[in-house]
């Protein structure tokens, strides 16, 4: 499992979000992702902790503190949607 990071400020990097979740236990990864066109981080990250109960404990900790002048949102990340890459509700098949 992960943990959702939201409302980060753009300059945050990988560095700084370790550090503070060490605070709460063992990071193992830290995804920070970026604007494909730009590169610049897009405002939230993912991390992943050592067990569910350091996860559990960070989440507790941060979820609405104040770091870098932004209040964090910070839950448990949920499984990623598969989107159509067509967009909208497809394509429709009239007889005239």
């Amino acid at each position: 499992m992960s943990i959702y990071v939201g409302n980060l400020d753009y300059g945050v990097t990988q560095a700084d979000l370790t550090d503070v979740f060490a605070e709460y236990g063992s990071v193992k990864r830290v995804h920070l992702p970026t604007d494909r066109d730009t590169g610049r981080v897009r405002g939230f990250a993912f991390v992943e902790m050592g067990t569910e109960a350091e996860e559990d404990k960070a989440i507790d900790a941060l979820n609405g503190a104040e770091w870098m002048d932004r209040e964090l949102k910070v839950n448990k990340a949920k499984p990623r949607e598969d989107r159509n890459s067509f967009g909208g509700g497809g394509r429709k098949n009239y007889r005239f």
